[in-house]
C-alpha cells in the first residue's frame, strides 16, 4: 500500500510498521519552520520599542544595549518561544486527532479538551482569586482531567473515532454550562480577567510557560517517533490494524492520550486559542495533496500560525493589543464553515 511517497512497509512474522519520509514532507516542514523563525525575529524587533531584524539577531547573540537586551530578550522572547510551542503543539494535536477519527472537524476545541482548561482557570479565578502561576496550574489541571474523563469515556466500550468526537461534544456542553455558571456569580474585576484569559493571550509570558510547552514537546515527540508510524494503520480501522500490527488496542490510546495531553498543555501555556488544532491540519494536507495530514509539517504549520497571528493581534490596532485568539478565531472560522460545507456536499466528514 503506498500514498504517494510514504511507503508502509509489513515486517516479516508480523513484527510491525515502518514508513519511508517523504522528502516533500521535509522540505515543507523545513520551509514552514524556516518562516515560522523569520516571523518570530520580525515579532522581537516590532512594538513601541522598534528595532530591525539585524539589531534583533545582534541582541540574541550577546549584543546591543542594556535597554535592548531586556526589551528582546526578558520582555518579548519568552513571548514568542511559547507561541511557536503552544503553536506546534496545537498543530500535533489536532493532526493526531484527525487522523486517528478519520475526521477533518476533530480538534480539541471539539472534544472539550479547551472547555476543561477553561473551567480549571475560571475556578482559580473566581472562588480562589488566583493569577500567574496559579491560573496556568488550574487550567492544566482543568484540561488534563477533561482529556482523562474523555480518554476513559471514549475507550471504555470500543473505540472509533466517533465515539470520542461524541463524548468530547458532550463534556465539552457540560463544561461550557459551568464556565457559564461560574461568570454569572463572578465580580465584575474577576470577568474581566477571566474573558481575557478565555479569549486566549500570550501576553506577559515568561519562564514557566517555556518550562510548560518545551516540556511537553520533548516528551510528545518521544512517544511519536515509538508510536507515530502506526498511525497510517490506524486510519485503515482497529481489525486491519490489529491484524497487521497485533496491538491497535494499545496503540490507539496512547496516541490519543499524547494528542490530548498536548492540546492540555497548550491551553494551560496560553489559553484556550482556538482553531489552530482544526485548520493546521487542514493546511497541511492541501500542501502535501494526495495523503493524511503529515505530523511535522502539521506542527511547523501550527507554529507559523500562531506566532503570526499574534504578531498581528499586537500591530493592527496598535496600542491597543488584541488576545491571539481572537485573531484565530477570525481565521478559523471560514475554514470551519468550509470543512462543514464540503462535507456536507460529499455526505460524510472524513
Amino acid at each position: 500500500m503506498t500514498a504517494r511517497r510514504d511507503t508502509l512497509l509489513l515486517h516479516p512474522a508480523g513484527r510491525g510498521v515502518a514508513f519511508r519520509v517523504s522528502k516533500r514532507s521535509v522540505v515543507l516542514t523545513a520551509a514552514l519552520g524556516l518562516c515560522a523563525g523569520a516571523v518570530a525575529v520580525l515579532s522581537l524587533g516590532l512594538g513601541e520599542f522598534d528595532l530591525r531584524p539585524a539589531d534583533t539577531l545582534r541582541v540574541l547573540g550577546g549584543g546591543g544595549t542594556l535597554i535592548e537586551y531586556d526589551v528582546v530578550v526578558r520582555d518579548r522572547l519568552p513571548r514568542a518561544v511559547t507561541g511557536l510551542g503552544v503553536g506546534a503543539a496545537f498543530g500535533l494535536s489536532g493532526a493526531i486527532l484527525q487522523r486517528i477519527a478519520a475526521n477533518p472537524l476533530v480538534s480539541p476545541d471539539v472534544i472539550g479538551v479547551n472547555a476543561g482548561a477553561s473551567f480549571g482557570a475560571l475556578l482559580v479565578i473566581t472562588v480562589f482569586g488566583g493569577a500567574g502561576a496559579a491560573l496556568v496550574l488550574g487550567g492544566l489541571a482543568g484540561a488534563l482531567l477533561t482529556a482523562a474523563a474523555i480518554v476513559v469515556l471514549a475507550l471504555g466500550h470500543g473505540h472509533g473515532g466517533y465515539r470520542l468526537v461524541l463524548v468530547g461534544i458532550g463534556i465539552a456542553a457540560m463544561l461550557s454550562s459551568a464556565i457559564s455558571f461560574l461568570l454569572v456569580r463572578a465580580e465584575y474585576r474577576q470577568v474581566l480577567s477571566a474573558a481575557s484569559w478565555l479569549t486566549g493571550s500570550l501576553a506577559n509570558r515568561g519562564a514557566l510557560h517555556v518550562t510548560i510547552i518545551a516540556v511537553t514537546l520533548a516528551a510528545a515527540v518521544a512517544v511519536l517517533l515509538v508510536f507515530g508510524r502506526h498511525l497510517r494503520v490506524l486510519e485503515l480501522g482497529d481489525d486491519v490494524a490489529s491484524t497487521l500490527t497485533g496491538g491497535a488496542g494499545r496503540v490507539r490510546p496512547v496516541l490519543i492520550t499524547t494528542a490530548v495531553v498536548l492540546a492540555a498543555m497548550a491551553t494551560a501555556a496560553a489559553g484556550p486559542i482556538g482553531f489552530v488544532a482544526l485548520v493546521a491540519p487542514q493546511i497541511t494536507r492541501r500542501l502535501l495533496p494526495g495523503g493524511p495530514a503529515r505530523l511535522a509539517p502539521a506542527a511547523a504549520t501550527g507554529a507559523l500560525l500562531v506566532i503570526a497571528a499574534d504578531l498581528a493581534a499586537r500591530l493592527l490596532f496598535a496600542p491597543t493589543e488584541l488576545p491571539v485568539g481572537a485573531v484565530t478565531g477570525v481565521l478559523g472560522a471560514p475554514v470551519l464553515l468550509y470543512l462543514l460545507a464540503r462535507a456536507n456536499r460529499i455526505g460524510h466528514t472524513g
